[in-house]
């Protein structure tokens, strides 16, 4: 079963994820900020990152650039979920970017697409 983490310092949000993820049969687990979630990333290893752009402590592309240049978790595929106007262009190496309210339907496929499902 894949498991995905969520980065998001909104809390609804992440309950909300979290929600459409374990319905559709995928383990989720999460950080409330960049900060965190470098650390979260080694203990849980996930198969894919939800990553909202800006959070008080440390923002979306600080994290990702953190994580590409770690050579063991570049590979994990990255879909920015941010409520932020063009925020395609904060991260263009992510695989897909939604801006809140999203569909969670167009969401779930582009996750079953991303992990080949």
């Amino acid at each position: 079963m894949a498991k995905i983490m969520i980065i998001d310092d909104d809390p609804n949000i992440v309950t909300y994820l979290t929600d459409i993820f374990t319905d559709n049969g995928y383990q989720t687990c999460s950080a409330a900020d960049g900060s965190q979630a470098m650390e979260i990333v080694k203990n849980e290893q996930p198969d894919l990152i939800t990553l909202d752009i800006e959070m008080p402590e440390e923002w979306g592309p600080r994290f990702y650039r953190k994580l590409s240049q770690d050579p063991e978790y570049k590979r994990i595929p990255v879909i920015v979920v941010s409520g932020l106007a063009g925020n395609k262009y904060a991260i263009p190496k992510a695989v897909a970017s939604l801006t809140k309210p999203f569909d969670p339907s167009e969401l779930i496929g582009i996750v079953k697409e991303v992990l080949g499902q």
